[in-house]
């Protein structure tokens, strides 16, 4: 059984063995994330080449994921490299600190604004919610807390306010330097951090068209005003990323689960592709088995239908990169085997489709599910016809026949959809669905005899053509 769920991995210093990456492709990477928030140029440019090499020799289409830092707000340096805050203890957070003054009584902060988005009673969240502070008064720009539950703060550790509300803009001038170099490297997708309003995603998108670049732009759900006009945001970008870190600290962990599936399931429905991320195998970065209640979050996100799951620090720094994977391809496997497919016959049945590849696409799935159909061909320019597909519920293949390398990485995020390079070189019927079955014949993705169903447009090369579907069986190749 194909896995159907897709597994975004963060390459780092574990994965920069050829033979490592090796193996971690050959597990069942599907995208690997570049995070700009580490590394330097050289060292992002030499895993993305490594990269593509090596999938080639793999014979895998492997995306890339470039992901801004963005506006994370985050204390300084402590002259010791840490503070202890007691419990009741008195500490402030000054952002005309020195960059290494910081002690027990306070610590300098790289966000000059601090003191105009707080207000005394506000809860600040420290080191992802480990340190929790009540702010007390405001003198200045200095934030004068008590401390509600102490520990250890260390350098550059992040910065949440309960609620949201820090009004950093989504993008750097950092930011702005890294989506140029993106476009530079022709990533696949490139991640938005921070997002708060629809208005980021549209500027980072222009930002990237600007610079020569055409991946898809994901949307990090991390704030809290993000959820306020998620369906707005949903609709200006391509992929949402739940991304839950900061956003269990600033809106508690008690919603996070329920923010998740509801995140999932209005993007789905939406017809936009949605990532899960965060913490998923984390004890794995040092251990080479899952915790049970990590196998069991991650089956969860599967059965809720995410598109893909993602692991960070478990494969960028982690002692078992290669392990990680498998594991989480084997817990996708077997949640999937749970995961019933949905009957389309209802599926936005009250729905108007805007486009005839849209409407093809939902007649094609309703039929499928009503029938035994072993695969499903999309022969696709840019992809769009077998996203739409994607969107219902299906253990059904859809193989996204392509000609364009760009569309066949840009499908690797895509829930059940599988690419295979395809150049279009008959027009008649009969030459053309030889050339397809011997393809999947050889690849042993069907059988004789095997009914699938297939999608076509009449004008090749141009996106959105696609305006038929054929059911049919197939046949020995001639």
């Amino acid at each position: 059984m194909l896995r159907r769920t897709k597994i975004v991995a963060t390459l780092g210093p574990a994965t920069d063995d050829p033979k490592v990456l090796r193996k971690v492709i050959n597990a069942g990477l599907d995208v690997a994330r570049i995070n700009f928030s580490h590394g330097n140029r050289d060292d992002q440019r030499k895993r993305v080449e490594m990269l593509r090499q090596i999938a080639a020799d793999c014979g895998r289409d492997v995306g890339i994921m470039g992901d801004l830092q963005g506006p994370k707000i985050r204390v300084r340096r402590f002259a010791k490299g840490m503070a202890i805050l007691k419990d009741g203890a008195k500490f402030f957070l000054d952002p005309t600190l020195g960059e290494m003054d910081g002690n027990k009584k306070g610590v300098g902060v790289a966000y000059d604004n601090l003191h105009r988005d707080v207000k005394p009673g506000d809860t600040l969240l420290l080191n992802d919610g480990q340190i929790t502070l009540t702010v007390d008064s405001i003198e200045g720009a200095r934030v004068l807390t008590t401390v509600v539950n102490g520990g250890t703060l260390s350098d550059h550790k992040g910065i949440n306010r309960r609620g949201g509300g820090l009004s950093a803009p989504a993008l750097t001038e950092k930011d702005r330097e890294d989506i140029r170099f993106a476009a530079e490297l022709k990533l696949d997708f490139l991640a938005v951090s921070f997002v708060r309003r629809p208005a980021d995603v549209t500027e980072t998108r222009r930002s990237l068209r600007e610079a020569g670049g055409h991946g898809l732009i994901v949307a990090k759900i991390e704030r809290t005003e993000a959820v306020t006009c998620i369906d707005e945001i949903i609709d200006a970008a391509d992929i949402i990323m739940v991304a839950r870190g900061d956003l269990g600290v600033e809106m508690g962990y008690a919603r996070l689960t329920g923010m998740q599936k509801q995140l999932i399931r209005r993007t789905r429905h939406a017809n936009k592709v949605v990532i899960t991320a965060t913490q998923m195998m984390e004890s794995m970065i040092h251990n080479p088995i899952p915790t049970r209640a990590e196998a069991s979050d991650v089956a969860n996100a599967v059965m809720d239908g995410t598109d893909a799951v993602m692991l960070s620090a478990e494969t960028a720094v982690g002692k078992y990169p290669v392990e990680v994977v498998a594991a989480m391809s084997e817990v996708c496997r077997g949640a999937e085997e749970y995961s019933l497919p949905r009957s389309a016959a209802s599926h936005r049945m009250d729905d108007r489709f805007r486009a005839v590849d849209e409407a093809i696409a939902m007649a094609v799935m309703y039929t499928a599910n009503h029938m035994n159909v072993k695969a499903i061909i999309a022969l696709t320019e840019s992809g769009s016809t077998a996203l739409w597909m994607s969107r219902i519920r299906s253990d059904i293949p859809i193989y996204a026949f392509t000609p364009h390398e760009v569309t066949s990485r840009r499908v690797t995020l895509y829930r059940g959809v599988y690419s295979v390079p395809f150049n279009l070189q008959h027009t008649e019927v009969g030459p053309l669905y030889r050339d397809i079955f011997a393809t999947l014949l050889t690849r042993k993705l069907v059988e004789i005899g095997d009914l699938v169903i297939f999608t076509k447009g009449d004008l090749t090369g141009v996106s959105g053509s696609t305006n038929s579907m054929k059911i049919i069986r197939v046949t020995a190749p001639d």
